[in-house]
């Protein structure tokens, strides 16, 4: 099964840990990261989809994908 996910989070070091978190556990890096403006919080955001092949599962929506 392929799994996909978007990480999101604010331009700082905790988001670059949560993508390298993720890359240490076996996901990569699908397409080239994004980067927008918050105008409510005046926050610049990041984000970045992730995708990582699992063997012997069947994917259901109740999963946590973070936990595969």
């Amino acid at each position: 099964m392929k799994l996909y996910r978007f990480l999101t989070g604010p331009d700082d070091s905790a988001f670059c840990h949560k993508v390298t978190a993720a890359l240490n556990k076996g996901w990569v890096l699908h397409g080239s990261p994004s980067y927008a403006f918050n105008a409510q919080t005046g926050v610049m955001q990041c984000g970045q989809a992730v995708v990582k092949d699992v063997e012997g599962k069947a994917y259901t929506p109740e999963m946590k994908l973070g936990e595969q």
